[in-house]
């Protein structure tokens, strides 16, 4: 059995302030980079197999995009 974790929901805004819009890939990256720390840093195994799961198939997806277009 699993545990789920459970995040925030994002807070829906009419429109992105000027200068903070933040682009798919980086966004991308930025989590790639989080669910490394995640799962150096977890203590159960089906959580950082869950974070290395989600990292794998973001790094594909970034690598993907960056390869294509």
């Amino acid at each position: 059995m699993g545990q789920v974790l459970q995040f925030r929901l994002p807070v829906m805004r009419e429109e992105a302030p000027v200068g903070l819009a933040l682009d798919l890939l980086s966004a991308v990256d930025f989590a790639l980079r989080d669910l490394t720390d995640i799962g150096n840093h977890v203590t159960l195994e089906a959580v950082r197999e869950q974070a290395a799961a989600c990292r794998e198939m973001l790094e594909a997806a970034y690598l993907a995009e960056c390869e294509h277009g």
